[in-house]
């Protein structure tokens, strides 16, 4: 299992590694991304997540990870606060997104500013059917993206949509045979741009979208969820 961060001139890479266990992450892979994303330099402009492989671009929360968690972990949810790390960079993010992103996938996805997709992508968010529900910004970001009615049809049914499907939806921003090549591509045009202004720009639209009263609300279900989970089962409170 590993993170690496790639500089490619003023452009970053941040690659997950957990291919086999299809890029699903645990505490130690959080920490990893929160590291990396922490030792970022000021000359990088733009950065790309990605992961290795084909089978996967992320399948969220590793479930004996998941099976093993306390209420109170759940509150905490790593996920969603290294997620929001990522969206809060000063910098343009993309996700180049080769494979299915599901549930916790999806919202790491969700949670770059940009998404490029590739012919095997997939996109779909399953927590409903497992008790729980989309806590690491996928409700929210979900509806400023794509609207309350799609958003619905996801989370409540947990439907998979396709690449092509995603980028009509508006999900993606591209579909590429490579998305990794069109991801960085992007990014290295969007490096070109003034710095300040791209991050001016990334602190007004976030205001904007204003989904700061959201997030809270998603992780205080989730706790809710999670607690209900341990009350079935003693070993786990």
């Amino acid at each position: 299992m590993s993170v690496r961060l790639l500089e490619e001139g003023c452009v970053a890479r941040l690659v997950i590694d957990r291919a086999e266990r299809a890029h699903a992450y645990d505490a130690v892979l959080l920490d990893a991304i929160a590291h990396a994303i922490g030792t970022l330099g000021d000359h990088v402009r733009a950065l790309v997540v990605e992961s290795t492989g084909d089978r996967a671009f992320c399948a969220g929360a590793d479930r004996t990870a998941l099976d093993a968690a306390r209420p109170l972990d759940a509150v905490a949810l790593r996920s969603a606060r290294v997620f929001a790390a990522l969206a809060a960079l000063p910098i343009p993010v993309i996700a180049a997104v080769q494979g299915p992103a599901v549930a916790g996938g999806f919202e790491l996805a969700l949670a770059c500013d940009l998404r490029v997709a590739g012919p095997l992508a997939r996109f779909r968010l399953p927590e409903t059917a497992l008790g729980l529900v989309p806590a690491a910004g996928g409700t929210s970001r979900l509806v400023a993206l794509v609207g309350g009615s799609r958003a619905r049809e996801l989370v409540l049914t947990g439907r998979e949509l396709d690449a092509e499907t995603a980028l009509a939806w508006g999900i993606v921003h591209r579909v590429a045979p490579d998305p990794r090549a069109a991801a960085l591509a992007w990014a290295l045009d969007l490096a070109t741009r003034d710095g300040a202004a791209v991050a001016a720009a990334k602190r007004l639209l976030a205001e904007v979208e204003g989904l700061d009263g959201a997030f809270a609300r998603e992780r205080a279900a989730e706790g809710i969820l999670y607690a209900r989970r341990a009350s079935r089962d003693p070993s786990k409170g």
